[in-house]
């Protein structure tokens, strides 16, 4: 699965739990579990509760994402 197959969407860190997973509150109400992707990780790019990020979600499981995106 490469970056342009999942799907864009926006929304806002509510819970940081163990292991680097994070849950993030989409514009639609729907709680997902997110990581963060690897250029995140590479550049040490800090996502704390309440940052307004954007997640792209695989089309084959909506309920996991990766963190794309840190808003400012």
């Amino acid at each position: 699965m490469s970056r342009e197959d999942l799907a864009m969407l926006d929304g806002s860190v509510v819970d940081a739990a163990a292991g680097g997973l994070y849950k993030v509150e989409l514009e639609n109400k729907v709680v997902i579990q997110a990581k963060l992707c690897g250029k995140m990780r590479r550049f040490n790019i800090r996502v704390v509760v309440g940052d307004k990020v954007t997640v792209g979600v695989s089309p084959y499981d909506p309920t996991h994402g990766l963190i794309m995106y840190r808003h400012k």
